[in-house]
């Protein structure tokens, strides 16, 4: 009798097409483990990473907004929840490997810092190495979870979560649906997001959305899905239609102006890079500070690339915690 596991891959053969990745013909791990009977390398992927440290601190960090007031706000674990199952859905359509769709999917944004993009750009000035939140979202499954010893995910898994943002090097038609549905996650739900945060008002949105998209969250990410599904149907790329894709670019464009770059929703940003050096500079000058495991690392990686991955991994409120532990007078008083 085959296993949970053969009959998935048998079943592959048929659910996924020639253009798709099947699980038995996997690249492999780099470091070679005995085959589960129960899942396929895919469905290992995917549990590895929702079980691990990193993809638990995703829901303490920012996505746009800094320590938004309410509880209906997206984190960097809510948008990566909502890429993943508009990646599925288009994978699924195309059939392609929905298991390594979504364990890219679930992985692609492990090692974003904490308070976004702002803190992106903040240890890209601090760290002399440069900081790329894709390439460290792969340092995190190689390297930085399981005490060091990393996730050992599929080659295939791994090329999807580095080339996520820049589609370089190039990966599976799986990985290109992920980056195609980050895009088409985040300006949706951003946008939604800075409609309940007053930013902007429903139907400032650029006509040309409205018209080809919809007026809704809904309609205008059902829009997008099925264009690319159909777009995409016969090709070996995944695109849009013209059309769908001057509509989706001028919403991008709109996004850029009105939200991630207005001075209201951004105006606390300026403060993180002064945060994040204070706390960067306070472990480099005081290695012995670091917890025992990063310690570790520094030994083996260098003490600036150690105290980057330090912080980088923290969550918004924990930042601020080990701040205001560093840096804030505490008050005594007189007995």
């Amino acid at each position: 009798m085959p296993s949970p596991r053969e009959r998935r891959e048998l079943d592959e053969l048929t659910l996924v097409c020639e253009k798709g990745v099947r699980a038995s013909q996997s690249a492999g791990r780099a470091v070679p483990e005995e085959e589960c009977s129960l899942r396929t390398c895919f469905q290992r992927d995917v549990d590895r990473i929702t079980h691990c440290k990193a993809f638990r601190r995703l829901k303490h960090k920012t996505q746009v907004f800094l320590q938004p007031e309410g509880d209906h706000y997206r984190t960097r674990l809510t948008h990566t929840l909502e890429v993943a199952r508009i990646a599925r859905t288009i994978s699924r359509a195309l059939r392609l490997n929905e298991d390594l769709t979504e364990a890219i999917a679930l992985g692609h944004d492990l090692g974003h810092t904490p308070f976004g993009h702002a803190g992106e750009r903040a240890l890209n000035e601090i760290y002399p190495g440069g900081f790329r939140h894709y390439e460290q979202s792969l340092r995190v499954v190689d390297r930085l979870e399981k005490e060091g010893r990393g996730l050992n995910l599929c080659e295939e898994t791994r090329t999807g979560i580095l080339n996520h943002t820049t589609g370089q090097p190039r990966g599976s038609l799986e990985a290109d649906v992920v980056r195609l549905s980050d895009r088409i996650a985040y300006i949706n739900h951003d946008l939604d997001d800075a409609e309940r945060a007053g930013i902007i008002l429903p139907g400032d949105e650029p006509a040309i959305v409205r018209e080809r998209l919809g007026t809704r969250n809904s309609q205008r990410i059902n829009s997008v899905v099925t264009d690319v599904i159909e777009t995409s149907a016969e090709l070996d790329v995944i695109l849009m239609s013209p059309d769908i894709s001057e509509a989706v670019q001028e919403f991008t464009e709109f996004m850029y102006s009105h939200v991630y770059r207005n001075p209201v929703a951004k105006g606390e940003e300026s403060k993180v890079g002064n945060i994040l050096r204070s706390i960067w500079e306070y472990y480099v000058n005081r290695p012995e500070a670091l917890p025992d495991d990063y310690r570790s690392l520094a030994d083996e990686d260098g003490l600036e690339r150690a105290v980057t991955d330090y912080v980088s991994g923290m969550t918004d409120k924990y930042v601020m915690d080990v701040y205001s532990e560093l840096f804030i007078p505490k008050s005594w008083a007189v007995r």
